[in-house]
């Protein structure tokens, strides 16, 4: 995991117990799934927005945003990004159309 992600999580985590006043973070956790699932869908739409406009600086904060939200989920769900990359190294020098059709995703 990159230093900043690992920096990233362990503040999330530091956060999970805290007031939801006093932290951006607390609030988002304490709203439960439904409120930062949500947060999920506004940041890929916006992402996807930024995408087809273009702009390379816009396109790498949605994608910063993006990233964030997840690892928030992540947290509220004992996971971590190292589950994540867990999962993409499992499925690294693997056909993406032959991982898709073994969870049969069309």
């Amino acid at each position: 995991m990159s230093d900043v992600l690992a920096r990233l999580q362990a503040v999330l985590e530091a956060r999970r117990g805290a007031a939801p006043e006093s932290s951006y973070v607390a609030r988002l956790l304490a709203g439960g799934a439904d409120g930062m699932l949500k947060k999920i869908g506004e940041e890929a739409t916006e992402l996807v927005m930024a995408g087809k406009d273009g702009v390379p600086e816009r396109i790498v904060a949605e994608a910063a945003d993006l990233w964030f939200h997840t690892m928030v989920v992540l947290v509220a769900q004992n996971l971590s990004v190292d589950d994540v990359l867990a999962e993409l190294e499992r499925r690294f020098g693997r056909s993406g159309l032959d991982e898709k059709a073994s969870r049969g995703v069309p």
